[in-house]
């Protein structure tokens, strides 16, 4: 069990959240929410030890498991043994037992210390260590070749996917994990949904995947109102009891203030007469049915919507016998489609097989993008008429100029709009106020990305072209995305692992796997419903 009471944390003038106490019992799941910058991480530093609290104590147990954020800190360590160190007692034991058996003469004390560092090994499934961590890289598709190697070999995404098996290593009684689906792709979210589900132990997760969230979580640890509020339920439960709760005070907000007008104005005119009894019982009534202070939400909201100049010819883009390898791998073999005004592909498949590759061989000579001839190596693409493009990319490094400010950047793209309505935009995706003069080089990623969304809104393309585009958002911002997408009228290509925005944005699908790129037509749901009955 994890608890804690009377605890506060604030940064200057800005309260995170005060005097708060709550319990986190075993055999629960609970969904850490909240909007950014309302203090998830700092909350989950404070359970992990990480930092300490202003005010207030925090309870734990001794073994817990910790999702790692620092990607390089493993590095000169084996794959194998930077997920057994998941388990700190298991792991100092082995590293002392290794000493010990590296003397070349053993004395008695040293002999009896060595019985019982195998008292420990047997008491924490020394034994079977490797084996075990083993088969959770499995599960998170790190394969057995790369077990052995070390860690600074592997790539970022699986970087992450071994700090998961690290967290989940040697059955810790508390788990925290920060946002442990960043950079997985939707067979290991599924594989780790699947696992969590089966954990008894206690779980704490911040997560900006809704569905994630729903799927994992049987409570949900709201911080909001600078306080933290539990609710039974999933996240969607969460959100609806949360409105229903604020609609309840507000309704009730209202009847009170009639009633207290209608008691106010019997006090001033009767105050001066005769009815001093009454006058003096309404001023208590008065007093007792003061409407409650509704705190302040921390939650805001962008509005993304995305329109059109113009819309495209009916055939948006042709291509034929596209290929494009990198050396000796094929990531794409000859591969041809036609893609019509309106459609709404979502890419899926396994991390690093060719996604993003396809998107960019799509966009090689498109019109407004820079011409990239390396991006294919034969075949043709042919946009429709009146294409034009918004594009926001997986990898957005140095896509925005630095040395201006945020709406100097924006201006540039539509400089005949006036200051105030570039100011007005800007202020629909959270830039509100000064925020507009902050310079580009200090934007966070969330912040990029959002300042990324204000230049295809000006732009008003009508072909979307996404990939990954959740990686920086918030909860909201991606509901945001979510439903800007199924209202835009053009024609969407849309790379990502969020599955509510596969299920509820792409009206065909594009699978990448072993066999090359699958082209079903039809939403994701009957696609993934087919691959099950093949299955069967």
């Amino acid at each position: 069990m994890i608890s804690v009471a009377n605890v506060s944390m604030r940064y200057g003038s800005k309260v995170l959240f005060d005097d708060v106490s709550t319990t986190f019992t075993p055999g629960r799941r609970y969904g850490l929410t909240g909007p950014n910058g309302s203090g998830k991480s700092t909350f989950m530093k404070l359970l992990t030890g990480e930092l300490s609290a202003q005010k207030g104590t925090v309870s734990k147990p001794k073994k817990l498991g910790v999702l790692s954020q620092d990607q390089y800190a493993f590095d000169a360590f084996r794959v194998i043994d930077t997920v057994i160190m998941g388990n700190k007692r298991l792991w100092d034991t082995l590293q002392e037992r290794e000493r010990l058996y590296e003397q070349t003469e053993m004395t008695d004390a040293q002999g009896m210390r060595l019985g019982e560092l195998e008292g420990i090994v047997g008491e924490e499934d020394g034994y079977s260590a490797e084996s075990d961590a083993a088969v959770l890289l499995q599960g998170l598709d790190i394969p057995d070749e790369l077990h052995e190697k070390p860690m600074a070999e592997l790539q970022g995404g699986q970087k992450v996917r071994v700090l998961l098996a690290q967290a989940l290593f040697g059955q810790p009684l508390a788990l925290l994990l920060d946002e442990p689906t960043n950079h997985l792709d939707l067979d290991s979210i599924h594989w780790l949904e699947n696992f969590l589900e089966r954990y008894d132990g206690t779980l704490i997760v911040i997560s900006h995947d809704r569905h994630f969230l729903n799927a994992v979580c049987t409570h949900t640890a709201d911080i909001d109102y600078e306080t933290i509020i539990t609710y039974t339920g999933c996240y969607d439960d969460m959100v609806l009891a949360k409105m229903q709760i604020r609609s309840r005070i507000e309704s009730e907000n209202v009847q009170r203030e009639k009633k207290i007008d209608q008691l106010n104005d019997f006090i001033f005119r009767f105050s001066a007469g005769t009815r001093a009894s009454q006058v003096a019982s309404r001023r208590k009534e008065v007093d007792r049915l003061q409407t409650t202070d509704l705190a302040r939400s921390n939650i805001q909201r962008p509005y993304i919507r995305f329109e059109m100049h113009r819309p495209s010819g009916r055939m948006a883009v042709e291509f034929s016998a596209v290929n494009k390898a990198y050396g000796d791998l094929t990531v794409i073999n000859n591969f041809s489609g036609i893609v019509n005004r309106g459609e709404k592909i979502v890419l899926v498949g396994r991390n690093g097989v060719g996604k993003t590759t396809m998107l960019k061989t799509l966009l090689a000579d498109a019109p407004g993008q820079p011409v990239s001839p390396d991006a294919i190596d034969s075949g043709a693409v042919r946009w429709g008429h009146e294409a034009s493009i918004g594009y926001f990319a997986q990898d957005h490094t140095g896509a925005i100029e630095q040395g201006m400010t945020a709406v100097e950047w924006l201006h540039q793209f539509d400089p005949d709009l006036s200051r105030q309505d570039i100011h007005g935009l800007l202020g629909q995706m959270l830039f509100r106020g000064e925020e507009g003069l902050k310079p580009t080089a200090a934007l966070s990623g969330g912040e990029t990305a959002r300042l990324l969304f204000c230049r295809i809104m000006l732009q008003k393309p009508n072909i979307l072209v996404f990939d990954e585009p959740t990686n920086h958002l918030d909860l909201e911002s991606i509901n945001a995305l979510n439903v800007a997408l199924q209202k835009f009228e053009g024609t969407v290509f849309l790379a990502t692992h969020d599955q509510d925005l596969l299920e509820e944005v792409g009206t065909r699908v594009w699978h990448f796997g072993p066999d090359g790129i699958q082209d079903f037509k039809g939403p994701h749901e009957e696609f993934e419903a087919s691959v099950r009955n093949l299955k069967s």
